[in-house]
């Protein structure tokens, strides 16, 4: 008979970063009267956890007096409940077996996941997959281990724990987990900025997502419309994303996401851009997405500008920006800017106002692609070269 698998909560918990980075922002972007209310919102949760070395840290990040008669209350609490953990552990040991004495070493590693003391949880963690035996134990402490480098912002443990997780699970057949981890990969596939990993992973596990210790379900369906949209083309976004009954179900819970994606797809590309507009701003009050919000930004317009042209052989500026939505002076620079860097496949008439697009030769793009693709494989042929004559 199969052991059955004990459910644990799930720490640390990813909404105090988020809203730790709220209180970092500016008061333009994030008002002062709605830090207040964060700042409340995240020392409830901070007492409600008895998040001591968390709070402390806060303190000295945002120079915050501290209040000594709240620490020593949570100091006490933590002191009782790691008293009770350690006497659960040594009573496991000296009475039953190995199952009690796993369950109760991940407990104590979870309390100081919860807690926020990211030093002795992952010593505890490290005990706790020493006694796990299957690997959806294992995988219960990798995941837990994400999640603190999630937490802290600690891309070397995330990293690590993501790299073990696949090994750990090319040997496993639980495909419920399987498909949890995808959602862990494309988060930090977003947080990375490769957008279009983060948007193949989210979108293959949108029908069996279960990752809700990472965010709730309209959040996923946000990052997963924002990952695709900016790296699908046009036909598969529509067959994906836009006909996705899992997708609609949700996108319209985030204010400015359903009117962004179909004014891209149905050619208003004045809506499209004031669309745009406000969900770049919604890029700035997100922890993980805040740092990429001009790259996205940038992207979309080339897509917007590209995706216009494409229906033309020549069209004047004036034109163009009139249907656009935006001046002339502004379209001409920002053409000139994105045609310069090969972005947008095109060259302006200064003299007649007018923008010529250029029809790609296949023959000749499929060469630069090959060479392009090669020249990464060529050097890394002359490093190993290198190694093996040395």
């Amino acid at each position: 008979m199969q052991e059955k698998e004990q459910e644990h909560p799930f720490y640390p918990d990813l909404e105090l970063p988020s809203l730790k980075f709220l209180l970092t922002l500016k008061p333009e972007i994030y008002e002062e009267k709605e830090k207040e209310k964060t700042k409340e919102k995240l020392i409830e949760k901070i007492e409600n956890n008895s998040m001591v070395p968390y709070y402390l840290n806060l303190c000295k990040t945002f120079k915050w007096n501290v209040d000594e008669k709240f620490v020593e209350k949570m100091k006490k609490s933590n002191e009782e409940e790691l008293k009770k953990l350690e006497n659960k552990i040594q009573e496991a040991k000296e009475q039953e077996g190995e199952i009690e004495i796993r369950e109760a070493c991940f407990q104590k590693a979870n309390f100081y996941a919860r807690i926020g003391d990211k030093e002795n949880a992952l010593i505890a963690f490290k005990e706790a997959i020493e006694k796990a035996v299957s690997i959806p134990q294992k995988m219960e402490v990798i995941l837990t281990q994400v999640r603190i480098g999630f937490f802290f912002n600690d891309r070397e443990l995330t990293e690590r724990n993501l790299e073990i997780g696949r090994m750990l699970l090319e040997e496993c057949n639980d495909w419920e987990l399987k498909n949890r981890f995808k959602v862990y990969e494309g988060y930090y596939a977003i947080i990375i900025r490769n957008f279009q990993k983060a948007g193949e992973l989210l979108l293959s596990s949108i029908a069996t997502f279960t990752a809700t210790e990472l965010f709730d379900y309209t959040k996923f369906v946000y990052y997963t419309v924002l990952m695709n949209i900016i790296t699908l083309q046009r036909v598969e976004l529509k067959k994906k994303v836009i006909d996705s009954p899992e997708i609609l179900s949700a996108i319209r819970d985030v204010p400015h996401l359903f009117e962004l994606l179909n004014s891209l797809y149905n050619c208003s590309y004045q809506e499209f851009l004031t669309e745009l507009v406000e969900i770049t701003y919604g890029l700035k009050l997100d922890r993980i997405l805040y740092v990429h919000g001009p790259y996205f930004c940038r992207e979309m317009r080339i897509i917007g500008y590209s995706q216009f042209l494409e229906s033309y052989k020549s069209v004047t500026i004036n034109s163009m920006a009139e249907s656009l939505g935006l001046s002339p002076q502004f379209l001409d620079k920002e053409l000139s800017r994105f045609i310069a860097s090969g972005r947008i496949p095109a060259k302006i008439d200064k003299v007649g106002g007018v923008i010529e697009t250029i029809r790609p030769d296949k023959r000749n793009a499929g060469y630069r692609n090959v060479i392009k693709q090669g020249d990464p494989i060529l050097n890394r042929i002359q490093k190993l070269s290198r190694i093996f004559t040395n």
